[in-house]
């Protein structure tokens, strides 16, 4: 957001400093004093904005349109996904999931499979829809084979997180691709080649150590099926298509808005109706939506479920995910006052000339940016933005492009905390408190973000010596 009329005139030095100090102020009225997140992140926000010198008049329209713009992507999908994980739960399927996986996989690979069939599920889909799909069946082999949620919650959300950050056609490494004019098809392979051995390490690799630790219980977001369902419970087949519905509409979009921002299809057809009507039933939201519908009837009514009953099952999903909901909302609010704050904007400033090698640089910058505002997307398009012309003159090959890419990505998913919306639904998700959820899932980021990038900068170098 930018305030008409109105220009940040304090500096990056202290304009980090109000940043790092409401960053601190946060976790001190959250871990110390027990403040509720939602009301702990709304009071920092305020603090935060009249600290930066944002207008008393534009306060509350900025805290509300960071507040508003985090709903609009989280809210629908998250209530959506919750009614349809929690239909597919407490109808049983996600237990015939559980049980086909593990019986294929074994007890001893089932977090691995789990991880797999994420990041499968992550190459059309988006971090936060993919991982409310995907919870049911997470919860529902944590129930069968016992153990931590995070033995089996870690390797799945990191596998949406790498494929969501750094492998097309995600928008960010699009986005970037398209600032560098990267082609997109190596950045897809390079980004495959990074993501999914990053992934083994950081995620399933620490997702196990991590279950060793903190051995948390399994959340009943979701509910849980009763013994009549579970005895009778719908068919593998049917559950696994509805899984996969919502994967083919969102790859319908994505794949057409990619081809056609690459100019593959012909002159004037992403302004025809059919191409429009696609992409808008592919959109997420609506892809849920009808993915809910067809699951209504597909393990619902068809298989003699009262209606009342459906009903009062979907009313059911809504009420635990309404905190989910909230806090993610006010953990945009205040990523949305930082950005408007102009602390972005500031760090870029004071960057600009370190003088040290580029992807370095990319990396550096997007990290910055990242921690400092919340947004892996804006830290992502804007480090990309501003080093777009320098990375043009320097005139390198298409590996070397699409690792600087990849090293941009892997800075802006570093660090996730308290100014990040995902660290907000992550942590509900899996019932955590803001300590642990600091030491797993932050971790955890952080560890995507370095590997990402020590692997970039050996393509790259090994790229301009080829």
């Amino acid at each position: 957001m930018t305030i008409e009329g109105w220009s940040q005139t304090l500096g990056a030095g202290p304009l980090l400093g109000i940043a790092a100090a409401a960053i601190l102020v946060l976790l001190f009225l959250i871990i110390k004093l027990r403040m509720h997140a939602f009301v702990a992140l709304i009071l920092v926000s305020l603090l935060t904005a009249f600290a930066t010198g944002i207008p008393a008049g534009s306060v509350v329209s900025t805290l509300t349109d960071g507040f508003g713009s985090t709903l609009a992507g989280v809210a629908l999908l998250v209530g959506l996904g919750a009614m349809l994980g929690r239909l597919v739960e407490t109808s049983g399927g996600a237990k015939v999931l559980a049980d086909t996986l593990i019986r294929r996989f074994g007890e001893k690979h089932a977090p691995f499979a789990l991880g797999v069939a994420s990041l499968l599920f992550g190459f059309p889909i988006f971090f936060d829809a993919g991982l409310v799909v995907m919870l049911p069946v997470v919860f529902a082999v944590a129930r069968r084979l016992g153990g931590s949620v995070l033995l089996y919650g870690l390797p799945t959300a990191g596998a949406f997180s790498v494929m969501h950050v750094f492998v097309p056609p995600h928008p960010g490494p699009v986005a970037a691709a398209t600032f560098f004019e990267a082609n997109v098809g190596y950045v897809l392979l390079i980004g495959l080649i990074i993501a999914i051995p990053t992934w083994y390490v950081t995620c399933y690799l620490f997702g196990k150590w991590a279950g060793g630790k903190w051995d948390l219980p399994i959340p009943s977001l979701l509910g849980k099926a009763d013994e009549q369902h579970e005895a009778n419970p719908p068919k593998f087949g049917t559950v696994v298509s509805l899984l996969l519905l919502p994967l083919v509409l969102i790859f319908i979009n994505t794949g057409l808005s990619t081809l056609s921002e690459a100019g593959v299809l012909p002159d004037g057809s992403a302004d025809t109706g059919w191409f429009q009507f696609l992409l808008a039933i592919g959109s997420t939201p609506v892809a849920l939506l009808i993915t809910l519908l067809v699951a209504v009837l597909a393990i619902g009514i068809r298989r003699g479920m009262e209606k009342s009953a459906v009903e009062s099952t979907l009313e059911g999903a809504l009420g635990p995910v309404a905190s989910v909901i909230l806090i993610t909302g006010a953990g945009g609010m205040f990523g949305g006052v930082l950005r408007t704050s102009g602390i972005g904007d500031a760090l870029e400033t004071s960057l600009t000339g370190l003088g040290i090698p580029l992807i370095l640089a990319g990396f550096l910058i997007s990290t910055i940016i990242r921690v400092a505002q919340g947004s892996a997307t804006v830290a992502l398009t804007t480090t990309a933005g501003l080093l777009s012309s320098a990375v043009i003159a320097a005139d390198l090959n298409e590996l070397q492009l699409a690792s600087m890419v990849i090293a941009v990505a892997a800075g802006s998913v570093i660090a996730s905390h308290v100014n990040d919306s995902g660290f907000w639904l992550v942590g509900r998700f899996f019932d955590m408190d803001v300590k642990t959820t600091l030491k797993t899932w932050t971790v955890l980021e952080s560890l995507i973000a370095i590997m990402a990038f020590a692997l970039a900068a050996v393509v790259y170098v090994l790229a301009s010596i080829g």
